[in-house]
């Protein structure tokens, strides 16, 4: 029996569903790779770390504006449409990449940096907002674990998409990589145009234009507290991480594409089980207490690294076991923060809040990636980690505003 034909003999939720999962899945893959073959390259000519983060500069800020725009064009248009422009989008953004390589200007990276980050949050926007319209209102905990299954499983794609970066960059080179993933990302989309359903997320009422900013108070601290999350994240992840692991440990791109691969894939992992650390067992779905409790302990995690780079003190054993850790408590912050926003968000234009939230999420990214750059190059790894702590304990304060 062909694919599409088990597909087909699935309930319709179940079956729009995986679709969805099976685009955000392909997205991320190239998502990832792209990300690290573009660090490792550009590291590779000997482009300062500064000059790396200004690379995604544009794809951050992008995310930021697409997720106020595409939540609203979602309400509008609907999420199967938002979801298949963000892939038709990835693929010429990827096409970009392919001119010559005395023509890969940093601003040529740039601007095709942009249009990924224009796709790429369109797509997640539209995935994310797909499950609240595919569960019952009343079934909170299935909400839950469907919306844990996806981040999950699309951050632990990401991770394989890192290692696929670093050694698509390694066997066949810049451009050939870039190519390969452009003509497997355009046969997804071409799938998904046949098979997603055509009126998902459409409001039964056009929101209008200054419908963008959320009115609710419980989604403005929520998303406070996402971008200070993410922020804390990519302020040391991004940039100043697998720069420092090729030039303080001296590991070539298969080492650090791998590495960066094995802990994203394991953060994704405890992302999809997260419902289990919180409180399923018990019958119960987390709310902003909870969003608070799991918060504090990933304050200390950075700051213990910092310590030991700074005392100069097992430093291996600190970052690499330290990392783990950050791994297994960031996943679960960031799985229960994805919950909290599909289950606050309203049924009709779920995408509208959905997208403010996620716009929130992309300006941490921002803030983190610049500041990754510029505070790794100017005082290096431990202060990147000093403010990754700060920035934890401003989101597990905000979360004291949440709903309990």
């Amino acid at each position: 029996m062909s694919l599409l034909t088990k597909l087909s003999s699935l309930p319709d939720a179940i079956k729009q569903y995986l679709i969805v999962t099976g685009n955000y899945w392909a997205f991320t893959l190239t998502d990832g790779a792209l990300r690290m073959l573009v660090v490792l390259y550009f590291h590779q000519l000997g482009y300062a770390p500064l000059e790396i983060a200004m690379l995604f500069l544009f794809y951050e800020f992008f995310g930021v504006v697409t997720n106020l725009v595409g939540g609203w064009l979602g309400a509008r248009l609907g999420l199967n449409r938002t979801m298949n422009i963000g892939l038709a989008m990835q693929v010429i953004a990827l096409a970009m990449l392919l001119v010559p390589e005395t023509h890969l200007t940093v601003i040529w990276v740039m601007m095709a940096q942009a249009l990924s980050g224009i796709a790429k949050d369109l797509n997640k926007m539209s995935a994310k907002s797909s499950i609240k319209l595919l569960v019952p209102g009343d079934a909170q905990g299935k909400l839950y674990q469907w919306v844990a299954i996806l981040t999950g499983s699309k951050n632990t794609l990401k991770g394989v998409g890192f290692f696929l970066g670093g050694a698509l960059l390694s066997a066949f080179g810049f451009q050939t990589a870039i190519m390969i993933m452009a003509i497997a990302l355009a046969l997804v989309w071409l799938m998904s145009i046949m098979l997603l359903k055509q009126d998902m997320g459409k409001a039964k009422n056009k929101p209008k234009f200054s419908q963008i900013f959320s009115k609710s108070q419980a989604i403005n601290y929520l998303s406070a507290a996402r971008m200070f999350l993410f922020g804390a994240r990519d302020v040391w992840f991004v940039i100043a991480l697998p720069v420092f692991l090729a030039s303080q440990f001296d590991w070539d791109h298969w080492y650090v594409g791998g590495f960066l691969a094995c802990w994203v894939i394991g953060y994704g992992i405890v992302q999809t089980f997260a419902p289990y650390f919180t409180g399923k067992k018990q019958g119960k779905v987390p709310n902003g207490k909870a969003a608070f409790a799991w918060a504090l302990p990933l304050v200390s995690v950075p700051l213990v690294i910092a310590a030991s780079l700074h005392f100069n003190w097992q430093v291996s054993a600190v970052l690499l076991s330290g990392l783990m850790v950050f791994a297994v408590l960031f996943a679960i912050n960031s799985s229960l923060h994805s919950y909290l926003i599909v289950s606050y968000a309203g049924d009709d234009g779920v995408s509208l809040d959905v997208g403010f939230y996620y716009m929130a999420n992309a300006m941490g990214r921002l803030i983190g990636t610049v500041l990754s750059g510029w505070l790794f190059g100017a005082y290096g790894l431990t202060v990147c980690l000093i403010v990754s702590a700060i920035f934890i304990l401003l989101a597990a304060l905000l979360a004291l505003k949440l709903p309990r």
